[in-house]
């Protein structure tokens, strides 16, 4: 327990340092019916919008992001943590957080948690600006939203972290 404890952070220097060669990342945007996805290549420059999960037990969800996780030989996962307007954490923050320890324990991977306000607005609008339809925005908006902060948190791993 220890160990997975360890293996959680939200500094992006202790992620850095837990991934010293790199790797490819997954990031997950954590709904209650569905989990977006989007990954970044070993070398972290893009993050490129992935698939929408439908959400389940975390036996079920596991088992999916065990196939994406072996198939894209991920080192480490990024968790948005939904943090209200002002900076305080309610229930689905304390619910990704024990979410992110079930993850490192699952895959005794390092898991970054990110702040991910603002990131489903910034998807949107770049959807919209893409003339995406309203239905394929419904459809997708997860998946773009978890890109839109794993391309935030890479940008700090690059510069040094926060």
């Amino acid at each position: 327990m220890a160990e997975t404890a360890r293996l959680v952070t939200e500094n992006t220097l202790e992620f850095g340092d837990l991934l010293p060669d790199g790797g490819a990342l997954l990031a997950l945007d954590l709904g209650t019916k569905t989990i977006g996805t989007a990954t970044a290549d070993a070398g972290w420059r893009f993050a490129t919008a992935g698939t929408t999960i439908s959400r389940g037990r975390f036996g079920k969800d596991k088992a999916k992001l065990e196939e994406l996780v072996t198939a894209r030989t991920i080192k480490g996962l990024v968790l948005g943590l939904p943090r209200n307007m002002d900076g305080s954490e309610g229930p689905r923050a304390q619910a990704s957080r024990a979410y992110a320890r079930n993850l490192a324990e699952a895959f005794t991977l390092p898991v970054l948690l990110w702040d991910e306000r603002w990131s489903t607005q910034s998807a949107e609008a770049a959807m919209i600006g893409q003339d995406m339809s309203r239905a394929k925005r419904a459809e997708r908006i997860d998946s773009h939203a978890a890109a839109v902060f794993l391309q935030a948190a890479l940008d700090a791993l690059s510069g040094g972290g926060l």
